[in-house]
């Protein structure tokens, strides 16, 4: 066998399958497409699921795919070891009730045998113990000896997750040699030591899991096959492991150079350069597919990720930016597999570059937050370390070489207890939705057509009424007052996706009538009308006259075009890195989520506001049409993250200015927005910022509103007219200040004048003097101001003030210089008094404040004072 580059043996392999019918698909997105069972793509057939269950139907009975993929079970563990990493690549051959056994078997062997010339000798096939007929075509039909062959129990050779379709599986090993083996004359496949390696999977989903312990046959048989792409090339390269494969060990290479270390010297060093190297090929990947660094699902696991990878850089001593310069090396290892990676490359800068100066600030938070908890010494709770690790990013390695320079330690076993309720909590959710895994929502249309949709053209049309569903139960009709789901052979009403919503509008004969107040759609293309029927009956098989609310998708097109020229806006007013994370077009307004890491700037959003107003007065004609996918990349249509699209899409353009993949609906000329108006900016998660906007009629309900809201504001400022409102405002904000500027005046001299009674009382404590006092209706910032005079005008003294203001107790401490050289200290005072009262509180030595909670021992805390201050200065 030869040595073969990682992305030529996935060349290779694709290339293989094309030539025994399967169609290659490109990798899905790691964002898993309605799979709420899953929160990254972790497997080859995870994002095929159902077409494995028939809920859709594939582009081909016979598919191939590498397959990106992301696992992080072992997050901690990545580093440690050589086998451990959380992206990788997973190569399948898949049939959908096509080929079984007496295909998949042989297509594997002779790929490796005959494509890769791996030696035969050096293969091993595995089966599931029960499984003779997968034993038979290996020992007759392959010809492989009998002792070559290992028959496994179910833990090993027996794939199933929950509910649902599974099966044996056949496994093929790869001998590397007795240097990796234990020495027992029994090692063969199945033994815990390292010289037999699985290189290939074959899963035959032949059974349907009940969920009590039964399994029935399944009607059509599929085949998942899945093959660890960097494990063959170890294989193919004679390496070790995965971190010596070509396009990773060039990435490992980066790191070196970067830090200037060495890989192979020292264990330490190893481990971060190691784990810097795969998390750099799982964030660049990650980002790619429009997962953005946030605190929460898979954002959160990317935030993890990153921010493993620039601590470890630390370690080896990397003390700058340097995340991005490795992406950069992944994305030239990986463009010709995965050229999106070129065309993502500035948002994956960008998003790389915020998250690293971001996490560098998280550093600093963490290191005042440790130097807070360590003040008093001894050792930091288990809890605390998990605050700093959980909620700030703060890795627990570095809280312990922190405290280790202290001198001090930290309760390891209180934190890992916190991590394991973390991660017990985490797999419970995970389990709660393994059942679902194969489920699928909605009702079950059977031998019902896809719905043939002719609301691009027309806006109302003659239908048959195929199937009604009411209170969740399959009819033949309904009647009046009924609230129903019903589907037609054709269909004028939009189905809601894309982000538009569904069409509303009515179903009716002659004497019945249904009027429809959404539609969706399934995975199989059923549209289903959803309303109530408010005249007569309708029943299948019924003709019937459809038609939609045309007012209503006027504005909705109007509003759909309109988001497709605010994102052409955007990126040529911010940058090519903007790219739709998200979006809603109704009759109302659209609202449309972006990548962006900062608040758009008042210029930036009266730039935006112009480039669409500009493409509206220019009267652009927006043309819709269906071609090859191919010609619509060359033209440069827009994409959305994450969606997987068929060989002829649907391109809506507006000229050069905007051209998109879209299925939606349009207005065929910008002219028609009318106007378009920003009503809001916002931030809705970690690098994604939201803009609302609205057109046509939406804009002139806005410009009526603030003409009614100036002319209301107008009269309650008293401005003779709307246009002296700005002036007539800045008067009253003088005015008010003025008066701000004399109660506070009169307020002082009021504080003066207590201030002079309350220290015409003081008490003497050894060489300190002690004032104190309880008033009414005090502000806890005027307190603070008459403890501080104190303070700064009276070096021996120590004043305590309390204050009621209705059920609020507050109290302020405050100590000169030469009461705190003697002793005394404000925040311990504070505490101690506010502890007699209920409340807690504390702060400086020479200024504190605290709160208390039960207003009637408010004199007895006060008159606390003195003895409080005699134990502190011994007087």
């Amino acid at each position: 066998m030869e040595w073969t580059s990682l992305n030529d043996l996935r060349e290779k392999y694709l290339s293989f399958f094309e030539s025994k019918g399967h169609l290659r698909l490109g990798s899905f997105s790691l964002v898993p497409n309605n799979d709420k069972s899953l929160l990254l793509i972790n497997s080859g057939m995870a994002p095929m699921k159902k077409y494995f269950t028939g809920e859709v139907t594939p582009p081909s009975t016979r598919v191939t795919t590498c397959q990106k993929c992301i696992r992080t079970p072992d997050l901690e563990r990545v580093g440690h070891t050589a086998r451990h990493g959380t992206f990788f690549e997973m190569l399948g051959n898949f049939s959908f009730g096509d080929y079984f056994k007496n295909e998949a078997i042989p297509w594997a062997w002779e790929f490796l045998t005959k494509t890769l010339e791996i030696p035969e000798n050096l293969l091993w096939p595995s089966v599931y113990e029960e499984d003779d007929e997968a034993y038979a075509i290996w020992r007759d039909v392959i010809g492989v000896p009998e002792e070559h062959i290992v028959r496994l129990g179910k833990a090993d050779n027996f794939w199933e997750h929950g509910t649902g379709p599974c099966g044996p599986c056949s496994e093929i090993y790869f001998d590397r040699g007795e240097k990796y083996g234990c020495g027992s004359p029994d090692c063969k496949p199945g033994c815990d030591c390292d010289r037999y390696m699985e290189i290939w999977n074959n899963v035959f989903s032949q059974f349907n899991n009940m969920g009590d312990g039964t399994y029935t046959e399944l009607e059509h048989k599929n085949i998942d096959t899945g093959m660890g792409l960097e494990r063959l090339a170890c294989v193919m390269q004679d390496v070790d492991n995965m971190f010596e494969v070509d396009t990773i060990r060039n990435i490992l290479n980066k790191v070196c150079a970067i830090s200037s270390k060495e890989y192979g010297k020292d264990n330490n060093t190893d481990i971060s350069i190691r784990a810097i190297t795969d998390h750099a090929r799982a964030a660049t990947f990650m980002i790619s597919d429009g997962i953005i660094p946030s605190n929460e699902g898979r954002g959160y696991v990317l935030r993890r990720i990153i921010r493993r990878a620039v601590r470890h850089g630390k370690l080896i001593g990397i003390n700058r930016p340097f995340f991005m310069e490795l992406c950069d090396a992944v994305i030239n290892e990986n463009k010709s597999g995965y050229p999106e990676l070129i065309e993502k490359k500035e948002l994956i800068t960008k998003v790389i570059t915020n998250e690293e100066a971001s996490f560098n600030k998280t550093i600093d938070q963490g290191l005042n937050m440790l130097e807070t908890l360590t003040k008093e010494g001894g050792m930091l709770s288990g809890e605390d370390a998990f605050k700093l690790y959980d909620t700030y990013g703060f890795p627990f390695d570095l809280t312990k070489d922190i405290l280790a320079e202290k001198g001090m330690a930290v309760d390891e076993d209180k934190f890992k207890e916190c991590m394991t309720k973390q991660r017990e909590l985490a797999r419970s959710s995970r389990k709660a939705t393994d059942g679902e895994s194969w489920k699928s929502d909605g009702i079950a249309f059977e031998n019902i057509p896809a719905t043939e949709f002719l609301g691009y053209t027309e806006s109302s049309c003659t239908a048959t009424v195929l199937d009604i569903v009411s209170e969740g139960e399959h009819v033949g009709s309904v009647s009046e007052g009924a609230n129903a789901i019903i589907v037609l052979d054709k269909t004028v009403c939009y189905a809601e996706s894309g982000g538009q919503v569904g069409d509303t509008g009515i179903i009716e004969t002659d004497n019945n009538t249904f009027t429809v107040s959404d539609t969706k759609k399934t995975a199989h293309g059923i549209f289903t009308h959803s309303g109530k029927v408010t005249k007569g009956t309708v029943s299948v098989g019924d003709t019937v006259g459809v038609a939609i609310d045309s007012a209503r998708r006027s504005a909705i097109r109007r509003n759909h075009t309109a988001a497709h020229l605010l994102q052409a806006a955007l990126r040529s007013v911010l940058g090519t890195h903007v790219e739709q994370a998200g979006q809603l077009v109704t009759e109302k307004a659209v609202r449309f989520d972006f990548t962006h890491f900062s608040a758009l700037t008042a210029d930036e959003l009266s730039q935006v506001e112009a480039f669409v107003n500009n493409a509206i007065l220019e009267g652009i004609t927006v043309k819709n049409e269906e071609m090859p996918i191919t010609e619509a990349k060359k033209m440069g249509a827009m994409a959305l993250f994450g969606e997987k699209y068929g060989d002829v899409v649907r391109v809506v353009a507006a000229d050069e200015t905007s051209i998109e993949l879209c299925g939606g609906t349009h207005v065929d000329n910008t002219a028609k927005l009318g106007l378009f108006h920003i009503i809001s900016e916002s931030s809705v998660a970690a690098g994604v910022r939201r803009i609302e906007a609205v057109t046509g009629l939406g804009v002139m309900n806005v410009i009526y509103n603030n003409t009614q809201l100036m002319n209301e504001t107008a009269v309650a400022l008293k401005a003779q007219n709307p246009a002296d409102i700005a002036k007539r405002a800045a008067a009253v904000i003088t005015e008010l200040k003025e008066t701000k500027q004399a109660l506070e005046k009169a307020e002082s001299k009021l504080a003066g004048s207590k201030l002079d009674e309350i220290l015409k009382n003081v008490a003497t404590v050894g060489s300190v003097r002690v004032a104190s006092a309880l008033l009414n209706g005090v502000a806890a910032d005027e307190l603070r101001k008459m403890t501080d005079t104190v303070k700064a005008e009276n070096s021996d003294t120590v004043i305590v003030l309390g204050a009621l203001n209705g059920e609020k107790l507050t109290f302020c401490a405050a100590c000169g210089k030469d009461a705190v050289a003697g002793g005394a200290h404000a925040g311990n005072l504070v505490r101690e008094i506010a502890k007699i009262a209920g409340g807690i509180g504390g702060g400086k030595p020479d200024s504190a404040m605290a709160g208390g909670k039960d207003i009637s021992k408010a004199d007895e805390a006060i008159k606390a004072v003195c003895d409080i201050v005699k134990t502190q200065i011994g007087g």
